[in-house]
């Protein structure tokens, strides 16, 4: 193997430790993220059984804390497949530099023994004296200090071969304790998760012993979401044709007929373009719109988690947090309305182009309609109900067709 290939292959197994090591980093972050929301859904949890007020929120509760179970599970095997991947390649590393050594270390002894024979200092005296002219000898002089040198240099490289087998073995003991340690923790996790389904299934039994009570208080729920995506749309529709006409009034255009399909969308300036564009190019990228938090239902129609026959349907993306934590924007653009839905849900518009994001479920606002809003600025403080529970719904529409808000924030 001459020297450039054994270079590339060294630079080969370094990049790729180094991309491993990151990516156990990045493991370790999430894994401490999820175990962070577990802690805290447990918490809610407890709360909830104790008030023993509703056992379709101890439901909720519960799904949350098995999805965020599997998602534990999930990044654990990811860490288990790294660590053996680490431990794979450092064996290889091992018997490679295992090889090197023995190599070395023979070369090194024939050298020695060479060296043995003619170690007589008048050996070497009548080596150089022999020579047939002064060239000669000049060689034979050069020669010997090459010779001492290489000797030496090879000395110095079974040391840092010595000493690269040693951390790479201390490094393989590591890797393979790492291993244990993730293997204990999943299966711990998994018995956990068994608990969790199994509490899941004797909460299922209590509604089914009460169907009805429960099957309508979920239908009481899903109008009044209904309800709110209807004013949400008229209130968008409206704000959509006032901007409209503002706009054909400055520019002495004639505004979209109402009733049409240019009608239901902004005419856009030059200046909102743009901000449209910046906010299309942030897709997958925008920040959560609270600091902390876990979505406890996911946007669209899905199947209630006990009566499978009944389908709940979610315009938005529903966020739990912690009492007391505030909303905040999603992206810089203006508030379009402030609303009031009821005493404790007031909601926030904020437009971004033709792009629209909106905050439900506050119980203060602190921005006013017409404002100019920066990210990640505080908008309103999110209402926490009776049972200690905090849940921003948050949605993103593009003029009046509204989007699955989970492909727009960073995940």
């Amino acid at each position: 193997m001459n020297y450039f290939f054994k270079i590339v292959i060294f630079f080969f197994f370094i990049n790729l430790s180094f991309a491993q090591s990151s990516e156990q980093q990045k493991l370790e972050e999430r894994k401490a993220q999820v175990l962070k929301e577990i802690s805290e859904t447990k918490a809610r949890l407890e709360a909830e059984k104790k008030k023993e007020k509703s056992v379709l929120k101890q439901i909720s509760q519960q799904r949350n804390l098995i999805q965020l179970r599997q998602k534990l599970l999930s990044t654990t095997a990811k860490q288990t497949r790294i660590l053996s991947d680490e431990i794979y390649l450092t064996q290889l590393e091992m018997n490679k530099l295992n090889r090197e050594l023995k190599v070395l270390k023979e070369d090194y002894e024939k050298m020695i023994v060479k060296s043995y024979k003619s170690r007589n200092e008048q050996s070497r005296i009548m080596f150089i004296l022999s020579s047939e002219n002064f060239l000669q000898a000049y060689k034979r002089i050069q020669y010997m200090k090459q010779y001492a040198g290489f000797r030496k240099m090879q000395g110095e490289e079974i040391k840092e071969k010595q000493i690269k087998l040693a951390q790479a073995e201390k490094r393989l003991s590591e890797r393979k304790k790492e291993k244990e340690i993730v293997l204990e923790q999943t299966e711990k996790e998994k018995q956990e998760l068994e608990k969790e389904k199994k509490e899941q299934e004797r909460l299922a039994k209590i509604i089914q012993k009460d169907k009805k009570k429960y099957a309508a208080e979920i239908d009481k729920k899903q109008k009044e979401a209904k309800s709110i995506d209807a004013k949400i749309k008229s209130l968008v529709a409206a704000e959509i044709a006032a901007a409209n006409k503002r706009n054909a009034a400055k520019t002495g255009k004639s505004a979209p007929k109402s009733g049409s399909r240019e009608a239901s969308k902004f005419v856009l300036t030059a200046e909102g373009k743009v901000v449209s564009d910046n906010f299309i190019a942030n897709k997958g990228k925008l920040p959560w719109p609270v600091a902390d938090g876990y979505i406890s239902l996911k946007h669209g129609d899905q199947p209630h988690p006990v009566h499978k026959n009944l389908t709940i349907h979610n315009s938005g993306v529903e966020i739990s947090t912690k009492p007391g934590s505030y909303a905040r924007a999603v992206f810089g653009g203006e508030v379009l309305q402030v609303q009031v839905i009821s005493a404790n849900n007031k909601a926030v518009y904020i437009q971004h182009g033709d792009f629209i994001t909106v905050y439900l479920n506050l119980s203060t606002v602190s921005v006013t309609k017409g404002q100019k809003v920066s990210i990640k600025q505080s908008i309103g403080k999110i209402h926490t109900d009776s049972s200690g529970s905090a849940v921003i719904k948050f949605l993103v529409l593009q003029n009046t067709t509204t989007l699955n808000p989970e492909i727009w924030l960073n995940m």
